[in-house]
């Protein structure tokens, strides 16, 4: 039966079989706080909501607030992130600070809030063992907690710090999301490799759907949405944006781009959602 309730909250939040899905990231603050664009968080998941994204990505503190902040009409599914990392910060301080993660929640509470799938790091290339072996510790304990509750496991797959000189390098990419995937999750969050050709590559190797991230603000919404336009000729399952989509010059202008951006390649070229 958790298998049937996963594939059932998977497909939701991939959009369905029939299209790439488009899900925003806007779990940023717990790690960086408030950055420009995460101003009013509530309305701006309205917002989300109102232009009709597949998913959102949220912290369980942001779902139990929209929830009890309004009349819930339509929403989004929701992915519920469960973890919380120094990553950021460590590489900020030019590889010197400290690497640590957490668990802040199990998949029984993401549940309970009413999430339809759970997200969480996996971090290789830092060159501290010690951490890369939690990394992988934290990931296979959530993920069969995950098949024993039938909630779908997201994992964010990602190269960074001392070893990496390019998180895109395909050798990365391939090398992580086989990992994500060898652990358990169901679908994979990671970085974009710079071209059409090596992305597609990426895909084509990895089991999983693969979703990809938006990193950093882009120069402009034309370059973010060209992007999106590379990742659909890929064959990935869709983007995973986040700083793109809420610091954008016109959000709802930019959502509707992007939809319409992964809409235009026929989904004969999109990655298998069942697999």
């Amino acid at each position: 039966m958790g298998d049937c309730g996963k594939k059932i909250r998977l497909n939701r939040v991939l959009g369905g079989s029939k299209r790439r899905a488009l899900v925003v990231a806007f779990d940023h603050a717990l790690v960086l706080g408030p950055i420009p664009g995460t101003e009013d968080p509530l309305g701006k998941i309205r917002q989300f909501a109102k232009a009709e994204v597949d998913a959102l990505l949220l912290n369980l503190g942001l779902i139990r607030q929209f929830a009890s902040s309004t009349i819930l009409g339509p929403i989004p599914a929701l992915i519920a992130r469960l973890d919380w990392t120094t990553v950021w910060s460590a590489i900020g301080q030019n590889g010197s600070g400290a690497l640590h993660s957490a668990l802040l929640a199990r998949p029984e509470d993401a549940l309970r809030h009413g999430a339809d799938a759970v997200l969480t790091y996996l971090v290789v290339g830092t060159g501290d063992a010690e951490f890369e072996m939690k990394e992988i510790t934290r990931n296979a304990e959530i993920a069969r907690e995950c098949e024993r509750v039938g909630i779908p496991l997201i994992v964010e797959s990602l190269a960074r710090g001392k070893d990496v000189q390019d998180p895109g390098d395909p050798k990365w990419l391939n090398l992580h999301t086989r990992m994500a995937a060898e652990l358990g999750a169901d679908c994979v969050k990671t970085d974009y490799s710079g071209d059409i050709a090596s992305m597609r590559s990426v895909v084509e190797k990895c089991p999983i759907p693969i979703l990809v991230l938006g990193g950093s603000r882009h120069a402009s919404d034309k370059h973010a949405l060209d992007v999106v336009r590379d990742v659909a000729a890929s064959g990935a399952a869709g983007v995973f944006f986040g700083r793109n989509v809420f610091q954008a010059d016109n959000m709802s202008r930019f959502l509707e781009q992007a939809r319409a951006a992964l809409d235009a390649v026929p989904t004969a070229e999109l990655q298998a959602n069942a697999r």
